[in-house]
């Protein structure tokens, strides 16, 4: 049975990508801050008839990584799958951007994959069989306005994928970025009412003017779709895939 450690997975985006792996049959650590990350790798555990642990590992510390990483090497007898999800955001212009933001940004969207990786990557040669998935967003592809950090680092994250997949390429070790754009889950649906709020507009003006306005297909990417290209992604059928950047945005990149 394979394992797959996803970084920030007790909800949205990664949680559906953990829910995707343990419905194939994978072994899951899960990762997340929520207080209540023990019951949901417990409710996963349950659902899916495969063995989930949690670990609360702040990614902003190179130490905590390695402890993570080890435990599920320990626990659940290696990492097959590493999927780097956790991810946050922070809007400014470039001259007013926050050191401290650009620094944790930085930090947790590009230099913790870094860590994880560097540390799956042994064992995955061991067994000559490996896969790397980097949720890097339509961001690592395009740019938009005051999100200097999060475009940097996810551009970056693109290309530390590439590399991955070339010094993984001999070893059976595929590495494949996914990028999606506006994804539905809670906290989107949260800054969506926030929005509404703030700007005096009805919750789908906001949704078609300000979230969707880039997609050409105006519908929100779900979790379930991520999960389902991550799981494939790991099939035979994708053993040729590697180093690409895989745009799953309605469009966005098309324009």
């Amino acid at each position: 049975m394979k394992t797959a450690l996803i970084t920030g997975s007790s909800s949205g985006i990664g949680l559906g990508i953990a829910r995707a792996f343990a419905q194939a049959g994978y072994q899951i650590a899960l990762n997340g801050l929520e207080k209540n990350g023990p019951e949901i790798a417990d409710a996963l555990a349950k659902e899916f008839n495969v063995r989930v642990i949690f670990f609360d590992a702040n990614l902003l510390q190179p130490e905590a990584i390695e402890a993570f990483v080890k435990r599920t090497e320990t626990e659940l007898g290696g990492v097959d799958v590493l999927v780097n999800n956790a991810g946050m955001q922070f809007v400014a212009p470039i001259e007013e951007f926050p050191v401290q933001k650009w620094d944790m940004i930085l930090a947790l969207n590009l230099t913790a994959a870094f860590h994880t990786t560097r540390l799956v990557l042994p064992g995955m040669k061991a067994r000559k069989w490996g896969r790397v998935i980097n949720i890097a967003s339509a961001h690592g592809l395009v740019a938009s306005e005051f999100k200097s950090a999060y475009v940097a680092a996810k551009h970056g994250l693109v290309g530390f994928t590439k590399v991955t997949a070339l010094e993984g390429a001999p070893h059976g070790i595929t590495a494949n970025a996914v990028c999606p754009g506006y994804v539905d889950t809670p906290l989107v649906r949260g800054q969506i009412a926030d929005q509404a709020k703030t700007h005096g507009m009805s919750e789908e003006e906001v949704i078609s003017k300000v979230m969707l306005q880039k997609h050409a297909v105006k519908k929100f990417v779900t979790t379930e779709a991520l999960g389902a290209l991550c799981v494939f992604l790991c099939t035979p059928a994708a053993d040729l895939m590697t180093g690409t950047a895989l745009p799953v945005d309605g469009g966005w990149n098309a324009q």
